[in-house]
């Protein structure tokens, strides 16, 4: 495979040498190409736009949207409460069972195309790891983000503890086909490196690989480079940190809930959320260590909190939880991801937290994609693919005892199938 894309990216690669010649810094030019107010002044911008587009094409088979996001706003962090929120939860390289969860939730059509209208959507993290699809999921949310914003709708991604860990170098969980698809798309990364490179008037891109070792002492020899490419692409300030996961909130706020991918503590609040988000931002773009801050690190950190996800109700500290919720005014319930749930999206404490880690992807448990929506004239429910509710005509939440022991995780918020 490898083989067939650097034959095609060399033709493609002595093709673009003849539209940068004209722009070549060694190339004597006449005096109207050498005015800086004739038409040849934007060629470098033009030029960039379409190696940045090329280099996205040749690995997704997409034109992306154009991006109406400013490049310096900050994201915010509070969102007003929308008239139909959905929440989604971990996805773990695996894009079908990604899709089927956003169709599943009437938010694209057959095509994977936006249908959601002015929905908003929260997908609370761990997009990366356990699965062979992470740059194309990664692909799949940035279109939709744009689709939806000329809708009216929003997409809000969230940093998980694998995104977290990526970032700092932790491949654990990482598959070979995760290896192989990262560096596949750096090498098409690294190809428009050198094609802007011959154009004058561009900086000069840093060397992704600079200060990467060749060899790992315990990595098998075939895994050096796919590893080698993964450091470069996710570390801080690297080329998919920086695009994809520096945009991430860590935290959000949205109506009357707060969404974070393992758990909020009272302390994390008291620290800031905002600061939260601006600092891991931060930290992704390159602007910190090797390590991600203290908050996100740690079984009590944010992303990695299991107090109020553990399966077993008595397990949960809702003391903790009503804790936490009284510090944020206006929030009565915390939505999480992380520990995955075999009976399905559940809510415990009152449904003061609501687990929606359902294990869909199949370098997970192969769960049955389920969607959490919250509707501003009809409150909480689940939608469900799960077959059992479907033949009982989308029962409500007495219905969902069918799925586990009644001394097991209770389901106490309503359901359609």
């Amino acid at each position: 495979m490898h083989s067939k894309t650097n034959k095609i990216k060399r033709i493609v690669f002595h093709h673009y040498c003849f539209l940068a010649y004209s722009n070549h810094p060694h190339r004597e030019m006449s005096s109207r190409e050498t005015n800086p107010n004739g038409i040849c002044k934007n060629i470098p911008n033009l030029i960039s736009s379409f190696v940045d587009t090329f280099v996205d094409y040749s690995f997704s088979g997409i034109f992306p949207p154009h991006d109406p996001t400013p490049p310096h706003e900050i994201p915010q962090t509070r969102f007003e409460k929308p008239d139909r929120l959905v929440a989604i939860g971990d996805l773990h390289g695996d894009l079908e069972k990604s899709k089927e969860a956003f169709r599943l939730a009437g938010l694209i059509d057959s095509s994977d195309r936006w249908t959601g209208g002015s929905a908003m959507v929260v997908q609370v993290g761990d997009v990366l790891d356990r699965g062979g699809d992470e740059m194309k999921i990664l692909y799949f949310l940035e279109r939709l983000k744009r689709e939806a914003e000329r809708s009216g709708g929003k997409i809000v991604t969230m940093n998980g503890n694998h995104e977290i860990m990526n970032v700092e170098g932790d491949f654990r969980y990482v598959t070979k086909k995760g290896l192989e698809e990262v560096q596949v798309w750096l090498d098409w990364y690294c190809l428009g490196n050198e094609m802007k490179s011959l154009c004058q008037g561009l900086e000069n891109v840093k060397d992704p690989y600079e200060g990467i070792p060749t060899c790992f002492p315990r990595a098998k020899p075939e895994c050096f480079e796919g590893i080698r490419a993964r450091i470069a692409a996710l570390r801080p300030e690297g080329p998919v940190a920086k695009r994809f996961l520096s945009k991430n909130q860590t935290v959000a706020v949205v109506g009357d809930s707060v969404f974070v991918h393992g758990g909020l503590l009272a302390e994390h609040i008291e620290y800031g959320l905002e600061r939260i988000n601006e600092e891991v931002r931060g930290w992704i773009g390159g602007g910190g260590g090797r390590y991600a801050p203290v908050y996100c690190r740690g079984g009590n950190s944010v992303v990695w909190l299991r107090k109020f996800s553990d399966e077993t109700p008595h397990k949960c500290d809702c003391s903790a939880l009503e804790h936490a919720l009284s510090t944020i005014p206006g929030v009565k319930r915390m939505v999480m991801g992380h520990t995955i749930q075999d009976g399905g999206i559940n809510g415990v404490c009152d449904d003061k937290a609501i687990r929606i880690d359902v294990g869909m992807s199949k370098g997970c448990s192969d769960g049955l994609p389920e969607v959490l929506e919250i509707r501003k004239d009809s409150g909480v429910r689940i939608v469900t693919s799960n077959p059992l509710y479907k033949e009982k005509g989308g029962e409500s939440k007495m219905g969902l005892g069918l799925l586990v022991p009644a001394e097991h995780v209770p389901k106490q918020v309503e359901v359609e199938a």
